[in-house]
């Protein structure tokens, strides 16, 4: 795989002429594998919006990374036309170049034609994962992220061994040796973002109904999480706690599940629609004003809702009115307002460097809504990084399944955040932390990474940080 320069195949911003596509890519040309089938392929109107002028190329991080255009919005634009047309086949040639994508949807924000990305991507992505049969290797590893990751009562039972393998040194050595990335490489992506297993990843307290403090402004319901309620619990005891104190009462029902986010991300049409409707289902009849969460991937599928069962003659109209009501955390404190007090995090200045999660910057289009709410805390002093919207390559499980691409992308969001100056830098998606702190660790910098809410938690309740290791004081 090529990761350190572009290759010369259309590197320009200059349209492709369609006639010659196919003809300069003959390993698309064999016709012995079917294509797409008649259940939503993806749209030849949308397509058809496309008009090749190439802005999205300096935008997106696959292009950027391996140079080609087949690995480019356009270039897999085209690859739709052509599958859709019967020109080009589905196939182990083809289907590499959509697995490619991050779904980061940089080229939504720069497409000056208003190209809807978002939604011919996910369509070929379900079209892929009906129509594509994959070699053994991607099967297991697909098998094992969509059977454990969603559920959160299947992983729970893992964080015992996960625990000792951390704590006993085992970790240290399978990592020191680098057996484990030349025997199994997704494997070791995969244990390479592993989150520090704590003893408060094994609570799971949160009462379904947590009172407002002082008078109540609103009622609101909570979404934990699946990954994020087991390794990121103090996350959603932050976001508790700020909503609370901001006169809002937390509405946490005990039956939801996954928000369908990496299901549905992955072409999983079936699992996708299952999680979203038993998260409806969960938040029926609680009478909430808003149904909120803390995680960006998760938000931006959630406000997807509408769209993933829009063939649901029972769901739709309830798909609907539950996406209506999802807020991000941030983007729901910024618009009513904070009313608890905040104190400094330091004696001094603190300078933050705020990092645009993908489906936040681009499939929510928040970005003010954090920064107006970190630059309220006393003594803040917000920083920008370089580049500020490139994806960091986490991507959902993008990092466990495209690993070296990952990787390049990661290293230079780390840089670009570094060079910020700031002395702590937050992220508002557990994806893009795991795959921060990862980089950094192989950077050898020892910087903090906190969620936006963790600091206003902290803001709120006086808890200061130790300059030097940017450390909550004991």
């Amino acid at each position: 795989m090529q990761t350190s320069e572009k290759s010369s195949e259309n590197t320009d911003l200059q349209p492709i002429n369609p006639t010659n596509f196919l003809a300069q890519n003959p390993h698309l040309q064999s016709l012995e594998i079917p294509g797409f089938d008649s259940k939503n392929p993806p749209s030849a109107k949308l397509i058809d919006t496309c008009v090749h002028c190439g802005f999205c190329l300096s935008t997106c991080p696959s292009y950027r990374v391996l140079g080609k255009e087949m690995d480019s919005p356009r270039g897999r634009i085209y690859l739709m036309d052509a599958i859709n047309e019967g020109d080009a086949p589905l196939n182990e040639a083809t289907a590499q170049h959509f697995d490619t994508c991050l779904g980061c949807l940089a080229c939504v924000t720069t497409c000056p034609s208003g190209v809807q990305y978002d939604k011919l991507i996910s369509a070929t992505r379900h079209q892929v994962e009906r129509n594509y049969q994959r070699n053994l290797s991607d099967i297991l590893i697909r098998s094992i992220l969509f059977n454990f990751f969603p559920y959160p009562h299947r992983l729970r039972p893992l964080l015992a061994p996960l625990f000792l393998y951390q704590k006993s040194g085992v970790q240290k050595l399978v990592r020191s040796t680098g057996l484990l990335k030349k025997v199994f490489p997704r494997l070791a992506a995969m244990e390479s973002i592993l989150p520090a297993i704590s003893v408060e990843s094994f609570r799971d307290n949160l009462p379904t109904i947590i009172p407002a403090q002082g008078e109540k402004r609103y009622r609101v319901g909570m979404i934990l999480g699946c990954v994020q309620r087991l390794f990121f619990s103090p996350i959603n005891e932050a976001t508790v706690r700020v909503l609370t104190a901001n006169g809002c009462e937390v509405v946490i029902p005990k039956s939801q599940g996954c928000c369908a986010a990496l299901p549905e991300h992955q072409g999983q049409t079936e699992q996708a629609k299952t999680l979203a409707r038993q998260m409806i289902d969960s938040f029926e009849g609680t009478g909430i004003d808003a149904v909120i969460i803390n995680a960006a991937g998760c938000g931006h599928t959630l406000k997807e809702y509408g769209h993933i069962l829009a063939d649901d003659a029972e769901y739709q109209e309830k798909a609907q009115t539950f996406a209506s009501k999802v807020k991000d955390v941030q983007e729901f404190l910024a618009n009513v307002g904070l009313t608890a007090k905040l104190s400094p995090l330091i004696d001094g200045e603190l300078k933050i460097v705020y990092q645009d999660a993908c489906h936040l910057l681009h499939g929510q289009k928040i970005s003010l809504q954090p920064r107006q709410l970190l630059q309220q805390i006393p003594g803040v002093k917000l920083k920008e990084p370089l580049d500020a919207a490139l994806c960091c390559g986490s991507a959902g499980v993008y990092n466990m399944l495209q690993p070296e691409i990952a990787d390049e992308l990661g290293q230079q969001k780390v840089e670009n955040l570094l060079n910020s100056g700031a002395e702590l830098i937050t992220s508002a998606n557990p994806g893009c932390s795991l795959q921060i702190k990862k980089h950094l660790e192989l950077q050898g910098k020892q910087i903090t990474l906190m969620h936006p809410i963790e600091l206003l938690d902290y803001s709120i309740r006086g808890v200061k940080l130790l300059r030097k290791q940017s450390n909550p004081a004991s």
